[in-house]
């Protein structure tokens, strides 16, 4: 029975610190002086990669939609949309720390919610964690949880959004 009780307290032990270690974990930084010219999501590997001149600079874990599987086919889906769009807004003031705008929807995005008979939506970013909730970290990733959205810490948006202009191109796959 002794021995069951320390195995137990060295796994409590153990978990307690990988969670730590995963949380204080460093994310590799953007170099000064790189801008990021195009901007790769891939949503089934929950990854967003950020080039400048060919060069793959980083790579972020992400949170997408809740309903992550599939084409956003209109609003309130809860799906990320896929296609190529651009960087067309920065808000420093968002309710989610900070975000970059993405140009959805599309020509194509529009004639698809119409077949469906509902509106398009809109509004769709790459952004932080809500206002007040920057603590939660790394582990907003452990489920899908925006409403088509993709999520960074806010760290992560803060580093994407001094190195991403508008207009830089975002193309989002399966």
């Amino acid at each position: 029975m002794f021995n069951l009780k320390k195995i137990f307290v060295f796994i409590f032990i153990s978990v307690i610190l990988g969670l730590a270690a995963y949380y204080f974990y460093p994310i590799h930084k953007i170099p000064d002086g790189i801008s990021i010219d195009k901007i790769i999501v891939l949503k089934s590997e929950h990854k967003l990669l950020a080039y400048s001149k060919g060069k793959l600079i980083v790579t972020y874990k992400i949170a997408i939609g809740k309903n992550s599987i599939g084409d956003k086919e209109y609003e309130d889906d809860m799906k990320t949309p896929e296609g190529l769009y651009i960087i067309n807004g920065k808000n420093p003031n968002s309710d989610f720390h900070k975000n970059l705008g993405i140009s959805y929807p599309n020509q194509q995005d529009i004639n698809q919610a119409r077949q469906f008979f509902k509106p398009v939506g809109g509004e769709i970013k790459i952004h932080g964690l809500k206002k007040g909730q920057g603590y939660i970290g790394k582990f907003h990733r452990l489920k899908n949880w925006t409403n088509g959205c993709i999520a960074l810490t806010d760290q992560e948006i803060d580093e994407l959004y001094n190195h991403t202009a508008i207009g830089t191109p975002i193309e989002i796959r399966k």
